[in-house]
């Protein structure tokens, strides 16, 4: 440990990661107890859990949520990139600044008003609210994210690899594909993981755009929760945490093992 720190900082690094980790694992806990009472431990049980996977409401929320995270997260992935490849390599072109201000737009904007102003604009054009204007909702907040993330590394990048692959004969979507892309790759798939991440966590948003069959796994927890906690509702949360620190486990491998074999290649060059 470091000898700088003193009993304060230990004491305050503590206290903040016991405020933020010990309510989930409560929850993890509590999922596997016996008793209908949150509260009230009664028994290790997995009977919560066969519960939830025979909840039909939210079996289809949860189909709902991961088609909607996977098919918004790709296309946010896919415009984002672009963003950021304009926003890097096009430094001066005429309405750069209000093409600048619509990219980060929804980064500072609240969801409250995001939502709204999707709903008046669904409703003015006569589009019907389901699943495709969750969708569409849901691109527009998050490819934000993968935009920032994407430029992150683009400017760091050195573009003369790519002039030169285009000098030995590769066209430019060549050269992007062969070159580029690779070296940003793990920006690109950090964003399409952060992008698929607030798709599944969107509750706001998907309030106001969703319309009948659309409902999400967020929405249908909250609308149970406002009855009361449930050890069903424990236990989806609890597969939703195990879900996500699966991805991010995987993320780190494989960018951990792109590391050392990154390493390797450079020693034996």
């Amino acid at each position: 440990m470091n000898k700088n720190w003193s009993a304060f900082n230990i004491v305050s690094v503590v206290f903040g990661f016991t405020f933020l980790y010990l309510p989930i694992v409560l929850l993890i806990v509590y999922s596997f107890n016996a008793s209908k009472l949150v509260t009230v431990w009664g028994g290790f049980s997995t009977h919560w859990y066969s519960e939830m996977l025979s909840n039909q409401g939210l079996m289809d929320a949860a189909w709902v949520t991961a088609r909607v995270g996977l098919l918004s997260a790709t296309v946010a992935t896919v415009l984002g990139t672009l963003a950021a490849l304009t926003l890097v390599r096009h430094t001066r072109f005429r309405g750069r600044t209000l093409f600048t201000g619509m990219v980060y737009a929804p980064l500072v904007m609240p969801e409250v008003i995001t939502g709204l102003s999707l709903l008046l604009l669904f409703v003015s054009i006569g589009f019907e609210r389901g699943f495709w204007t969750v969708s569409l909702a849901h691109i527009t907040f998050s490819m934000c994210f993968v935009a920032v993330v994407v430029q992150s590394r683009l400017v760091s990048y050195d573009m003369s690899l790519e002039e030169a692959a285009q000098d030995l004969g590769c066209t430019p979507f060549e050269a992007f594909y062969k070159i580029t892309l690779p070296v940003i790759l793990p920006a690109v798939i950090a964003g399409w993981m952060l992008a698929f991440t607030l798709s599944l966590d969107d509750l706001v948003i998907a309030s106001f755009t969703s319309g009948p069959g659309a409902t999400t796994l967020p929405m249908k927890i909250f609308s149970q929760v406002r009855l009361g906690v449930t050890p069903e509702i424990n236990a989806v949360c609890t597969v939703l945490i195990g879900f996500v620190a699966t991805g991010v486990i995987i993320a780190s491998l494989i960018n951990k093992r792109r590391m050392v074999n990154n390493a390797r290649t450079d020693a034996d060059i």
